[in-house]
């Protein structure tokens, strides 16, 4: 596995722990000044209003990701994955997300993400 898949398989595991951990202070360190996400309600969101998003519980558990493809082409990276968890109510539930991730100066960040449930 080379060096790029390694770091990011390991960042898209810390991407979907951070959603689930509502976890603010990774999210700051792994996401690009001109991030942006859009929502599965059709919002779209800059970095400073996703980290303020993020800071909220969610009524969501149990999210895993799986069936992950990732694609580097060289300083660029995407990123697609299936998910599953539990909402609220107690009903499994599955989504999928797209994450772009573009490497400066050594170090991938992630850029845009499209969530989908």
């Amino acid at each position: 596995m080379s060096n790029d898949l390694e770091q990011l398989t390991a960042l898209n595991r810390d991407y979907v722990a951070s959603v689930q951990n509502c976890d603010v202070k990774r999210f700051d360190e792994i996401l690009a000044p001109e991030f942006y996400c859009s929502n599965p309600d059709k919002t779209l969101v800059d970095r400073e209003a996703f980290l303020k998003q993020t800071a909220r519980p969610i009524a969501i558990r149990n999210l895993r990701e799986h069936d992950i493809i990732i694609r580097i082409m060289g300083d660029f990276a995407i990123i697609h994955a299936a998910t599953s968890y539990t909402n609220a109510d107690g009903q499994q539930a599955t989504g999928r997300y797209t994450d772009c991730w573009a490497k400066t100066n050594g170090t991938w960040l992630a850029v845009s993400a499209h969530v989908s449930r």
